[in-house]
């Protein structure tokens, strides 16, 4: 693609998803006043993830990335957002010394605040309002004022991103992540479970581990990735004219970034080539994802591949399969045969959520946990069988006590969802189900490195 781009061009393109502003001149009101607020990360922390996800597509590491399906303003809570942070260091943990593998730390936190939808309205009781598109655009309850979208919230969203983002740096860097504090991070309810169990084991061997380098000389205070750690943030790019006046050129290189966030995905419903979603990100030069479900095709995923990474940028371009378990063997194989033998360099990351949706008997939308570690381990047979690396993984968790995807060691029921079902579109993992998809990775994650062992030395030996 060799026209001219600009943080605006993409509104000359067919927008999908976008909500019907009544006010427009308020919206770019809005939008102007971001444009001159501070970045909320750096183009320097967003090259610094691209350059961990170049050694991810070289099969030297992997990605982890998970948090709330939309944030919200109304649950925005400091301790909510500790105890993500610390489900997801728990997992890191559980990956990285169960399998030896380095782990990419990467949350839906500090700005997924949009959500893509089915349909634009929808009825309760014989009243048709808007549908909730998250509250960056408009409010969950149901009332023709809450519906409204209300470009003041962008504001109210740009804010809390930025406490999040201060929060999580705080935690990143300010000792919370120090491997001493390993069993510290045992959340009280995940602790109980079979899960918080095993990984209690893991930690005590870790804490061996630790205290052993430390008799060497090897210490928090001589190597600081002991008590630190990156931690990037993520989130859909949907509502473009937020995205847009948070747009900049690098002072330092030129290059034009996205400083909402590190890492931006497109969704599987705003994927198309010719799309406002997709111009809008070729521009930038973030690390980006393309969720690709089973309607995508793999002609088109090529064209997708050459408008948003020409070049073939080792860690530019994260593949994000969203299949379901009973459909990812039918689409999958045929995708990384393509994109492998076309020679691109990407990242393959499953998600193993938004395939495995159903509604429960109770009338609660829900994702069994069985069919999420099936999709899962059928995504590492898939990856294993075309010679190619399983990359990532991409899923909505909670640090929270929810009850919301049924099954696991916990065996939540379809009566039990109405527990904790908190969740304001789609439901999460808890704690506790998000160490079981742990546990299971860091099997296949040793499986793949004793296999990649196994043929070196055999070409070796050769």
């Amino acid at each position: 693609m060799t026209e001219r781009w600009a943080p605006d061009s993409w509104r000359a393109k067919p927008a999908k998803q976008m909500p019907t502003y009544t006010d427009p001149q308020a919206v770019e009101s809005v939008a102007q006043t971001l444009s001159h607020y501070p970045p909320l990360v750096f183009a320097g922390e967003a090259r610094a993830l691209k350059q961990k996800l170049a050694r991810v597509a070289a099969g030297e590491g992997f990605l982890l990335q998970g948090g709330d399906c939309a944030e919200s303003f109304a649950e925005f809570d400091p301790d909510k957002i500790r105890d993500t942070f610390r489900a997801l260091l728990q997992m890191a943990v559980v990956l990285t010394f169960g399998s030896g593998t380095p782990v990419v730390k990467v949350g839906r936190m500090a700005g997924q605040f949009a959500k893509p939808r089915s349909a634009d309205t929808e009825t309760i009781d014989g009243i048709e309002l808007p549908s909730y598109r998250g509250d960056i655009i408009n409010g969950f309850d149901f009332t023709e004022e809450a519906r409204r979208p209300d470009p003041q919230r962008m504001i109210q969203a740009y804010n809390q991103a930025a406490a999040s983002l201060n929060l999580l740096r705080a935690f990143a860097q300010g000792g919370y992540a120090d491997l001493h504090q390993v069993h510290r991070w045992n959340l009280g309810f995940c602790a109980r479970s079979p899960q918080g169990e095993r990984y209690q084991g893991m930690a005590d061997r870790i804490d061996e581990a630790v205290q052993f380098m430390n008799a060497c000389g090897i210490t928090a205070e001589t190597s600081p990735s002991i008590r630190e750690t990156d931690f990037f943030t993520a989130h859909e790019a949907l509502l473009l004219q937020y995205e847009e006046a948070m747009t900049r050129v690098d002072s330092t290189t030129g290059d034009w970034y996205d400083v909402s966030g590190h890492f931006l995905w497109i969704g599987d419903r705003t994927r198309q080539p010719d799309g406002a979603h997709v111009e809008f990100l070729r521009g930038v030069n973030n690390p980006i994802g393309i969720k690709c479900g089973p309607s995508l095709e793999s002609d088109e995923l090529m064209r997708l591949i050459d408008i948003l990474n020409p070049k073939d940028e080792p860690g530019r371009l994260v593949l994000i399969p969203r299949y379901g378990a009973d459909k990812i063997e039918r689409h999958l194989p045929a995708m990384i045969r393509r994109v492998k033998g076309e020679g691109r360099t990407v990242v393959w990351a499953c998600d193993p959520m938004h395939g495995n949706t159903v509604k429960s008997s109770t009338g609660y939308k829900t994702r069994p946990v069985d069919r999420i570690l099936d999709e899962v381990s059928r995504f590492f047979d898939i990856h294993q069988a075309e010679g190619t690396h399983p990359g990532g993984v991409h899923f909505e968790l909670t640090g929270q006590d929810v009850t919301e995807c049924t099954g696991g060691a916990q065996a939540i029921t379809d009566s039990a969802l109405s527990l904790r079902y908190h969740t304001a579109c789609d439901p999460r993992l808890n704690a506790s189900q998000a160490l079981e998809l742990a546990f299971l990775i860091a099997e296949r994650l040793k499986e793949e490195r004793a296999d990649r062992d196994r043929a070196r030395r055999s070409a070796a030996a050769e």
